[in-house]
């Protein structure tokens, strides 16, 4: 009996053996919800045909079995997506929702042009008509995304500022669209900038292009 048992588990395990195919799962599980259409969502900058034509390689493989990894490999080719979310809608879509980075300045460095983004990321440069006005960005970039957070928390008005300039010794320079032009100590300038707000107004400071706060406790108007 014991023979018997021994000899048929010999036969189940040759048979399992000699019909084995090594591709077999390999197949099967790439033609389980086959990807067929990818659809691009959320992007106002990036080029949508752009972005496909990095995830065609997609098309054709198993839904069911994506490497998101495939994914972020592509996109991040792009410096203006912040993040994207993936969703999958059977049987063969992908769904991809970019989220963009929003510049707030362009930065010039000799004869190349970036864009700035909120937190500081240096973006590849190319003109769209959302960001024609942005503010330009001379100088070093040491600790622009601070100085720009410090702005916005004092609610100064970006879109009045047509130009900031950094300088080697610490402090920057901003240039307002009417040319009026703030000259900032390299510290304690969130209080400068908030009587300056309270100035600027002031129908008195009119005739006045230069206001030059370098000294500390004085206002010299030019």
């Amino acid at each position: 009996m014991n023979k018997s048992i021994k000899l048929s588990s010999f036969l189940i395990l040759f048979l399992l053996l000699s019909t084995y195919n090594p591709t077999y799962k390999f197949k099967v599980k790439n033609s389980i919800f086959i990807i067929k259409d990818i659809k691009i969502e959320n992007n106002k900058i990036l080029n949508t045909k752009n972005i496909l034509d990095e995830l065609e390689s997609l098309k054709g493989q198993s839904l069911f079995f994506l490497d998101s990894k495939i994914i972020k490999s592509a996109i991040k080719q792009f410096d203006f997506v912040s993040s994207f979310e993936v969703k999958k809608i059977y049987p063969g879509t992908i769904k991809i929702k970019i989220f963009e980075k929003k510049p707030v300045a362009v930065y010039v460095d000799k004869e190349n042009k970036f864009y700035v983004s909120e937190k500081g990321d240096l973006i590849k440069y190319l003109e769209h008509e959302n960001y024609k006005n942005l503010p330009m960005l001379f100088g070093k970039m040491n600790n622009f995304n601070q100085f720009f957070k410090d702005l916005k928390n004092i609610n100064f008005p970006i879109n009045s500022i047509k130009s900031f300039q950094y300088f080697e010794i610490g402090r920057w320079d901003i240039v307002l669209n009417n040319e009026k032009i703030i000259k900032l100590p390299k510290e304690n300038y969130l209080n400068i900038l908030e009587n300056f707000l309270l100035i600027n107004d002031d129908k008195n400071f009119d005739n006045y292009k230069i206001f030059d706060y370098r000294i500390k406790d004085q206002l010299i108007l030019n």
